[in-house]
């Protein structure tokens, strides 16, 4: 676990030692002795129109979207709404947010997740995955017998942050209204007295991230004894947090025959071993590279410098930034410089505010509340933020420390240039960083972006070139460069 992720969740979870014995009261459920009452899980019914296109069209369609597909009898993708054959009542809450078309994820994913199989989806970050998997829990959901009391939820996502687990929980609140599915989010750093409410109340969809999930086990507020559909998402994330025995505790107390959907941005080993343990006989879909790669809506911007260097340069971008009101997320690498470089701007009278795992769930919620309004458009976050921080118009992602992967860096710069907007990120890149370089190269060429020849001598050299230098370099961009003053945000 990296040093932030461990200390920006340690206010939820406590230390690694309490974390590793989560779920220790747990015992095991032996499913060979229990007899399981049958239950339906494939609903799907292929579209004519799909049908009826041939095998050359399929390939073209999947091509162009960048699906390929992998396992025994994959659905075919579909290509509109219409042909996914949901429901008066969800195709009604899809034209109300005013989606035009499916998402190339939501095109295969679809049919694949209906038909009741289990399913691996690996896409990037934005690119639609929630609803990828929140329409088909609605029918499935409507499909099983109601909650008698004392049920648990009919359908479980995981996921690895309080903030993802909010996400989830708006868009299933969103599509589960119209056939009141009820849901409810379980997450550390909240109290537990309205989480304990809603469970002792009866929901059908709990979105929970683990350690909570497993305390509201083991105190008995809850059960996972009705759970056919489980959803793991971000697993890649959950494992990189070291969830891992704790989503096996959990996974240990659903029964075996349920559907399990595993969605991912990226498929590391340690992933596909989780997925070969609890999924069987899986289909898989990948929209675009398997490599990793970085939205080519954003433009990447590597500025090789010194440590001494970065204050002054995140003035400077800022202040060019600041002529279009444009949201800027800054990511920094632990919780002491976050506060450090918000208490700098504001002393500047830049309107920044942090978040942090330090800060209790009240602040967290205000500080976002103020970020996505436009009133504090500038926010300073540790890896807290960088997935499942969902705000659709943030135009520059600066990384004022470079994370610890290039699978981070990925998931950082993938909060701007979201549904198909244009983005920009800036990443001050020092000689400590430099054993990140072969790999930061190899994802900016992938986007067609410029390669700083700084970066480059440090790839060569193994972390020897480019100290003290500074290099700015990346596509012009299209904004007033003139400076502006505060007021204009």
């Amino acid at each position: 676990m990296s040093y932030n992720s461990h200390h920006s969740y340690s206010s939820t979870w406590g230390d690694s030692d309490k974390m590793s014995n989560l779920g220790a009261g747990l015992h095991s459920v032996d499913w060979s002795r229990t007899t399981l009452e049958h239950f339906e899980k494939n609903f799907y019914l292929e579209d004519k129109r799909v049908s009826a296109r041939s095998e050359r069209e399929i390939e073209e369609f999947r091509r162009s979207k960048e699906i390929k597909i992998q396992g025994r009898n994959v659905p075919r993708p579909v290509t509109s709404f219409s042909e996914a054959g949901f429901p008066e009542y969800l195709m009604a809450s899809i034209r109300a947010q005013g989606f035009k078309e499916p998402t190339p994820i939501q095109c295969q994913a679809w049919p694949m997740a209906l038909s009741g199989r289990d399913v691996i989806a690996i896409a990037q970050t934005g690119s639609g995955k929630t609803i990828s998997f929140a329409l088909p829990a609605m029918l499935h959901i409507n499909a099983q017998p109601l909650l008698a009391p004392g049920d648990g939820p009919i359908a479980l996502v995981l996921a690895p942050t309080r903030e993802l687990a909010v996400q989830i929980q708006q868009e299933c609140t969103k599509f589960g209204s119209n056939s009141r599915i009820r849901n409810t989010a379980i997450y550390g750093g909240a109290p537990k007295g309205p989480q304990i409410r809603d469970l002792q109340r009866g929901v059908e969809i709990v979105i929970a991230t683990p350690g909570r999930l497993i305390d509201m086990l083991e105190t008995g507020k809850t059960n996972l004894r009705r759970v056919t559909y489980l959803v793991m998402d971000e697993a890649d994330r959950m494992l990189d947090m070291g969830f891992e025995p704790q989503i096996r505790r959990i996974v240990s107390q659903i029964r075996p025959d349920r559907q399990t959907l595993m969605f991912s941005a990226t498929w590391p080993k340690d992933v596909q071993k989780l997925a070969s343990d609890f999924l069987h006989d899986m289909i898989q879909c990948n929209v675009g590279s398997m490599d990793l790669t970085a939205n080519h809506n954003i433009e990447q911007i590597i500025d090789v410098c010194s440590e001494f260097e970065k204050r002054n340069k995140l003035i400077s971008h800022l202040e060019k930034i600041s002529a279009e009101n444009a949201k800027v997320l800054i990511f920094v690498a632990t919780k002491r410089v976050a506060d450090e470089i918000t208490k700098y701007l504001r002393q500047d009278g830049w309107p920044a505010l942090a978040i942090h795992g330090d800060k209790e769930q009240r602040e967290r919620d205000w500080v976002l509340g103020e970020f996505k309004a436009g009133r504090s458009p500038i926010l300073i976050a540790t890896d807290v933020a960088s997935r499942g921080l969902d705000v659709k118009d943030v135009g520059y992602v600066i990384n004022y420390d470079f994370p610890n992967n290039c699978e981070d860096y990925v998931h950082r710069v993938g909060r701007t240039g979201r549904a198909g907007k244009k983005g920009t990120s800036f990443t001050y890149f020092t000689t400590e960083n430099a054993r990140s370089a072969r790999e930061l190269i190899s994802i900016l060429r992938e986007a067609k972006s410029v390669v700083p020849p700084e970066l480059e001598e440090m790839a060569m050299l193994g972390g020897g070139g480019g100290k003290g230098k500074s290099s700015q370099i990346g596509c012009p961009l299209s904004m007033d460069w003139s400076s502006r003053s505060i007021q204009q945000w």
